[in-house]
Protein backbone atom coordinates (compact mmCIF):
# COMPACT_ATOMS: atom_id res chain seq x y z
CA UNK A 1 0.00 0.00 0.00
CA UNK A 2 1.49 3.04 -0.85
CA UNK A 3 1.55 5.76 2.19
CA UNK A 4 -0.88 8.13 0.67
CA UNK A 5 -3.66 4.72 0.55
CA UNK A 6 -3.67 4.65 3.94
CA UNK A 7 -6.78 5.30 6.62
CA UNK A 8 -5.55 4.95 9.66
CA UNK A 9 -8.77 6.49 11.08
CA UNK A 10 -10.96 3.67 8.93
CA UNK A 11 -12.79 1.32 10.73
CA UNK A 12 -10.68 -1.28 10.87
CA UNK A 13 -7.75 0.29 12.32
CA UNK A 14 -10.34 1.68 14.98
CA UNK A 15 -11.63 -1.97 15.68
CA UNK A 16 -7.13 -3.08 16.18
CA UNK A 17 -7.16 -0.51 18.34
CA UNK A 18 -10.46 -0.97 20.60
CA UNK A 19 -8.84 -4.45 20.59
CA UNK A 20 -5.53 -3.50 21.96
CA UNK A 21 -7.13 -0.78 24.88
CA UNK A 22 -9.47 -4.28 25.86
CA UNK A 23 -5.96 -6.21 25.59
CA UNK A 24 -4.21 -3.83 28.13
CA UNK A 25 -6.95 -3.47 30.52
CA UNK A 26 -7.08 -7.49 30.73
CA UNK A 27 -3.21 -7.90 30.13
CA UNK A 28 -2.54 -5.55 34.01
CA UNK A 29 -5.70 -6.94 35.86
CA UNK A 30 -4.13 -10.69 34.86
CA UNK A 31 -0.74 -10.25 35.94
CA UNK A 32 -1.93 -8.59 38.84
CA UNK A 33 -3.49 -11.82 40.04
CA UNK A 34 -0.76 -14.36 39.15
CA UNK A 35 0.82 -15.07 42.42
CA UNK A 36 2.00 -18.66 43.91
CA UNK A 37 -0.56 -20.76 44.61
CA UNK A 38 -3.26 -19.06 42.00
CA UNK A 39 -4.49 -21.53 39.81
CA UNK A 40 -3.72 -21.77 36.13
CA UNK A 41 -6.98 -22.23 35.09
CA UNK A 42 -8.80 -19.77 37.11
CA UNK A 43 -6.17 -17.31 35.73
CA UNK A 44 -6.66 -17.99 32.02
CA UNK A 45 -10.58 -18.14 32.70
CA UNK A 46 -10.09 -14.89 34.03
CA UNK A 47 -8.28 -12.95 31.33
CA UNK A 48 -11.29 -14.87 28.62
CA UNK A 49 -13.97 -13.76 30.49
CA UNK A 50 -12.96 -9.92 31.28
CA UNK A 51 -12.13 -9.90 27.49
CA UNK A 52 -15.83 -10.96 26.41
CA UNK A 53 -17.11 -9.06 29.23
CA UNK A 54 -15.53 -5.65 28.18
CA UNK A 55 -16.70 -6.13 24.54
CA UNK A 56 -13.89 -8.10 22.37
CA UNK A 57 -13.37 -12.12 21.99
CA UNK A 58 -10.11 -13.97 22.75
CA UNK A 59 -8.33 -14.09 19.96
CA UNK A 60 -6.37 -17.32 21.18
CA UNK A 61 -6.56 -19.24 24.19
CA UNK A 62 -4.66 -17.34 27.37
CA UNK A 63 -1.08 -19.00 26.49
CA UNK A 64 0.36 -19.80 30.40
CA UNK A 65 4.14 -20.70 30.19
CA UNK A 66 6.28 -21.66 33.00
CA UNK A 67 9.74 -21.60 33.05
CA UNK A 68 11.43 -23.53 29.80
CA UNK A 69 8.22 -22.88 27.90
CA UNK A 70 8.04 -20.14 25.42
CA UNK A 71 4.53 -20.76 24.01
CA UNK A 72 1.30 -22.72 23.25
CA UNK A 73 1.01 -23.76 26.80
CA UNK A 74 -2.82 -23.21 28.13
CA UNK A 75 -4.67 -25.27 30.79
CA UNK A 76 -6.83 -28.18 29.88
CA UNK A 77 -10.57 -28.38 30.67
CA UNK A 78 -9.45 -30.01 34.30
CA UNK A 79 -6.26 -28.60 35.06
CA UNK A 80 -5.48 -28.70 38.73
CA UNK A 81 -1.94 -26.47 38.47
CA UNK A 82 -1.03 -23.63 40.27
CA UNK A 83 1.75 -21.25 40.20
CA UNK A 84 4.99 -22.03 42.33
CA UNK A 85 8.40 -19.69 42.37
CA UNK A 86 8.72 -19.93 39.16
CA UNK A 87 9.12 -17.27 35.71
CA UNK A 88 5.43 -17.27 34.14
CA UNK A 89 4.79 -15.44 30.31
CA UNK A 90 1.45 -14.82 29.66
CA UNK A 91 0.46 -14.38 26.16
CA UNK A 92 -2.68 -12.62 25.52
CA UNK A 93 -5.20 -11.83 22.51
CA UNK A 94 -8.02 -9.82 21.84
CA UNK A 95 -10.49 -9.55 18.62
CA UNK A 96 -12.99 -6.68 17.57
CA UNK A 97 -14.59 -8.65 14.56
CA UNK A 98 -11.64 -10.33 13.41
CA UNK A 99 -9.23 -7.12 13.81
CA UNK A 100 -6.74 -8.18 16.37
CA UNK A 101 -4.06 -7.33 19.22
CA UNK A 102 -1.85 -9.48 20.81
CA UNK A 103 0.35 -8.61 23.77
CA UNK A 104 2.52 -10.67 26.47
CA UNK A 105 4.02 -9.75 29.97
CA UNK A 106 6.51 -11.89 32.29
CA UNK A 107 5.69 -12.03 35.71
CA UNK A 108 8.75 -13.10 37.61
CA UNK A 109 8.33 -15.41 40.70
CA UNK A 110 11.11 -16.92 40.29
CA UNK A 111 13.78 -14.48 41.59
CA UNK A 112 15.18 -13.29 37.87
CA UNK A 113 14.64 -9.98 37.59
CA UNK A 114 17.00 -8.95 35.34
CA UNK A 115 15.93 -11.68 33.01
CA UNK A 116 11.89 -10.31 33.57
CA UNK A 117 13.31 -6.73 32.30
CA UNK A 118 15.31 -7.51 29.54
CA UNK A 119 13.00 -8.64 26.67
CA UNK A 120 10.54 -5.43 27.92
CA UNK A 121 13.61 -3.15 26.98
CA UNK A 122 14.40 -4.81 24.33
CA UNK A 123 10.95 -3.93 22.75
CA UNK A 124 11.16 -0.58 23.74
CA UNK A 125 13.97 -0.37 21.62
CA UNK A 126 12.34 -1.85 18.90
CA UNK A 127 9.40 0.46 18.90
CA UNK A 128 11.98 3.54 18.97
CA UNK A 129 13.03 2.58 15.37
CA UNK A 130 10.24 1.84 13.69
CA UNK A 131 8.86 3.99 11.13
CA UNK A 132 7.97 3.59 7.22
CA UNK A 133 10.66 2.05 5.44
CA UNK A 134 12.62 0.19 8.53
CA UNK A 135 13.80 -3.02 7.24
CA UNK A 136 12.25 -5.97 9.89
CA UNK A 137 16.58 -6.80 10.35
CA UNK A 138 17.13 -3.66 12.01
CA UNK A 139 14.57 -4.04 14.57
CA UNK A 140 15.72 -7.54 15.22
CA UNK A 141 19.22 -6.56 15.79
CA UNK A 142 18.00 -3.51 18.21
CA UNK A 143 16.27 -6.51 20.01
CA UNK A 144 19.45 -8.63 20.07
CA UNK A 145 21.41 -6.25 20.96
CA UNK A 146 19.79 -5.01 24.53
CA UNK A 147 18.84 -9.01 25.10
CA UNK A 148 23.04 -9.78 24.92
CA UNK A 149 23.54 -6.60 26.58
CA UNK A 150 21.89 -7.89 29.86
CA UNK A 151 23.92 -10.91 29.09
CA UNK A 152 20.99 -13.17 27.72
CA UNK A 153 20.01 -14.54 24.35
CA UNK A 154 16.87 -13.91 22.35
CA UNK A 155 14.80 -17.07 21.19
CA UNK A 156 16.21 -16.81 18.14
CA UNK A 157 13.55 -19.13 16.04
CA UNK A 158 10.70 -17.18 17.66
CA UNK A 159 9.55 -14.42 16.25
CA UNK A 160 7.36 -11.38 16.34
CA UNK A 161 4.88 -10.98 12.55
CA UNK A 162 2.16 -9.36 11.42
CA UNK A 163 -1.91 -9.81 12.23
CA UNK A 164 -4.26 -10.28 9.52
CA UNK A 165 -7.80 -10.45 9.88
CA UNK A 166 -8.47 -13.20 11.60
CA UNK A 167 -4.89 -14.25 10.98
CA UNK A 168 -3.19 -14.58 14.26
CA UNK A 169 0.35 -14.82 12.09
CA UNK A 170 1.02 -13.66 8.80
CA UNK A 171 3.93 -11.84 7.32
CA UNK A 172 6.08 -10.09 7.80
CA UNK A 173 8.04 -11.86 10.43
CA UNK A 174 9.90 -10.01 12.95
CA UNK A 175 13.18 -11.48 13.97
CA UNK A 176 14.58 -11.25 17.47
CA UNK A 177 18.36 -11.04 16.33
CA UNK A 178 19.68 -9.20 13.07
CA UNK A 179 19.24 -10.48 9.95
CA UNK A 180 20.85 -9.09 6.74
CA UNK A 181 17.48 -10.09 4.77
CA UNK A 182 14.62 -8.45 5.81
CA UNK A 183 11.29 -6.54 4.51
CA UNK A 184 10.62 -2.78 4.78
CA UNK A 185 7.35 -1.69 6.95
CA UNK A 186 4.90 0.15 5.29
CA UNK A 187 2.41 2.67 6.94
CA UNK A 188 -0.62 1.02 7.79
CA UNK A 189 1.25 -2.44 8.66
CA UNK A 190 -0.09 -4.09 11.61
CA UNK A 191 2.75 -6.10 13.78
CA UNK A 192 3.27 -7.71 16.84
CA UNK A 193 6.95 -7.37 18.30
CA UNK A 194 7.61 -10.05 20.69
CA UNK A 195 10.85 -10.18 22.28
CA UNK A 196 11.96 -13.70 23.91
CA UNK A 197 15.13 -13.90 26.69
CA UNK A 198 16.66 -17.00 27.66
CA UNK A 199 19.53 -17.93 30.09
CA UNK A 200 20.11 -20.97 27.84
CA UNK A 201 21.30 -21.45 23.81
CA UNK A 202 18.29 -19.56 22.24
CA UNK A 203 16.21 -22.10 20.75
CA UNK A 204 13.00 -23.96 21.01
CA UNK A 205 11.36 -26.99 20.49
CA UNK A 206 8.22 -28.40 20.38
CA UNK A 207 7.11 -30.93 23.38
CA UNK A 208 4.59 -33.02 23.41
CA UNK A 209 1.53 -32.21 24.72
CA UNK A 210 -0.57 -29.60 22.62
CA UNK A 211 -3.99 -28.12 24.02
CA UNK A 212 -4.39 -25.40 21.61
CA UNK A 213 -5.85 -26.40 18.16
CA UNK A 214 -6.68 -24.22 14.96
CA UNK A 215 -9.11 -24.93 11.52
CA UNK A 216 -6.54 -26.34 8.59
CA UNK A 217 -9.31 -27.11 6.36
CA UNK A 218 -13.29 -27.59 5.50
CA UNK A 219 -14.06 -30.96 5.72
CA UNK A 220 -17.20 -33.32 6.80
CA UNK A 221 -16.77 -36.04 9.19
CA UNK A 222 -19.25 -39.10 10.43
CA UNK A 223 -18.69 -38.96 14.11
CA UNK A 224 -21.36 -37.12 15.88
CA UNK A 225 -19.10 -35.24 18.47
CA UNK A 226 -16.89 -34.54 15.90
CA UNK A 227 -19.15 -32.39 13.91
CA UNK A 228 -20.47 -31.07 16.59
CA UNK A 229 -16.95 -29.73 17.30
CA UNK A 230 -16.19 -28.67 13.93
CA UNK A 231 -19.40 -26.94 13.70
CA UNK A 232 -18.38 -24.64 16.99
CA UNK A 233 -15.05 -24.01 15.18
CA UNK A 234 -15.99 -22.75 11.70
CA UNK A 235 -18.67 -20.55 13.52
CA UNK A 236 -17.23 -18.98 16.46
CA UNK A 237 -12.97 -19.01 15.78
CA UNK A 238 -13.34 -19.58 12.25
CA UNK A 239 -9.36 -19.67 11.60
CA UNK A 240 -8.40 -18.39 15.08
CA UNK A 241 -6.87 -20.80 17.44
CA UNK A 242 -8.79 -22.28 20.23
CA UNK A 243 -8.33 -24.27 23.17
CA UNK A 244 -10.12 -27.90 23.90
CA UNK A 245 -11.78 -26.24 26.92
CA UNK A 246 -13.65 -23.99 24.76
CA UNK A 247 -15.29 -26.94 22.85
CA UNK A 248 -19.05 -27.50 23.48
CA UNK A 249 -19.15 -31.42 22.84
CA UNK A 250 -19.04 -33.66 25.06
CA UNK A 251 -16.16 -36.06 24.62
CA UNK A 252 -13.95 -32.97 22.83
CA UNK A 253 -10.61 -34.62 23.09
CA UNK A 254 -11.93 -37.59 21.38
CA UNK A 255 -13.55 -35.46 18.31
CA UNK A 256 -10.50 -33.22 18.56
CA UNK A 257 -8.24 -36.40 17.61
CA UNK A 258 -11.06 -37.82 15.19
CA UNK A 259 -10.53 -34.20 13.51
CA UNK A 260 -6.75 -33.88 13.51
CA UNK A 261 -6.66 -37.12 11.53
CA UNK A 262 -8.40 -36.38 9.38
CA UNK A 263 -6.34 -33.10 8.97
CA UNK A 264 -9.03 -30.58 9.35
CA UNK A 265 -7.79 -29.30 12.65
CA UNK A 266 -3.75 -28.99 13.52
CA UNK A 267 -2.42 -28.69 16.79
CA UNK A 268 0.33 -26.33 18.43
CA UNK A 269 2.61 -28.22 20.62
CA UNK A 270 4.25 -26.32 23.66
CA UNK A 271 7.47 -24.93 22.83
CA UNK A 272 10.21 -25.29 25.22
CA UNK A 273 13.69 -23.89 25.32
CA UNK A 274 16.19 -26.64 24.48
CA UNK A 275 18.00 -27.39 27.22
CA UNK A 276 15.35 -26.23 29.88
CA UNK A 277 16.67 -22.73 30.72
CA UNK A 278 13.89 -20.00 31.19
CA UNK A 279 12.29 -18.08 28.90
CA UNK A 280 10.88 -14.62 29.00
CA UNK A 281 8.96 -12.13 26.63
CA UNK A 282 7.42 -9.48 26.49
CA UNK A 283 4.85 -8.32 23.51
CA UNK A 284 3.10 -5.18 22.13
CA UNK A 285 0.70 -4.42 19.13
CA UNK A 286 1.58 -1.78 16.77
CA UNK A 287 0.22 0.13 13.91
CA UNK A 288 3.09 1.91 11.69
CA UNK A 289 2.10 5.14 11.53
CA UNK A 290 3.19 7.97 8.49
CA UNK A 291 6.17 8.98 10.72
CA UNK A 292 6.47 6.05 13.44
CA UNK A 293 4.21 3.91 15.33
CA UNK A 294 1.42 3.88 17.57
CA UNK A 295 1.41 1.13 19.77
CA UNK A 296 -2.48 -0.56 20.36
CA UNK A 297 -1.45 -2.42 23.26
CA UNK A 298 0.26 0.38 25.74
Amino acid sequence: MAESEVDLESEMYEKHREAGEILSQVREETAERVEVGASHLEIAEYAEDRIRELGGKPAFPVNISIDEEAAHATPSIDDESTFGEEMINLDIGVHIDGWLADTAITVDLSGNPELAEAPGEALEAAIDVIEPGVETGEIGAEIEDVIDGYGFNPVVNLTGHGLGHWEQHTSPNIPNRAVSQGTELEAGDVVAIEPFATDGGGKVTEGASEEIFSLEREGSIRNRQARNALEQITEEFRTLPFATRWLETDRAEMALRRLKRNNIVHGYPVLKEDDGFLVSQKEHTIIVTEDGCEVTTA
